[in-house]
């Protein structure tokens, strides 16, 4: 139940955008866009910010060493 009416308002919203030319205000448009200059973030890249598990390299640093000491340990039994 319900869903009569969310159908409704989305396609009374549909409609409007379809049929009724929302009045634009092109100066405040183009000043707004003018006022701003392209950015360049080039320079801020860093080459892990596109892997998510850059956060936690720290964690294999630190615990690498467990691993061989576990290892050596195994070896002498």
């Amino acid at each position: 139940m319900g869903r009569g009416r969310a159908k409704a308002k989305q396609t009374k919203v549909a409609r409007r955008l379809k049929y009724h030319t929302p009045e634009m205000d092109l100066d405040s448009l183009q000043r707004e866009l003018a006022g701003k200059a392209p950015t360049s973030h080039s320079d801020d890249y860093d080459e892990y910010d596109d892997d998510p598990y850059a956060q936690y390299a720290h964690y294999n640093d630190a615990y690498d060493d467990w691993d061989d000491e576990g290892e050596a340990n195994a070896r002498q039994a």
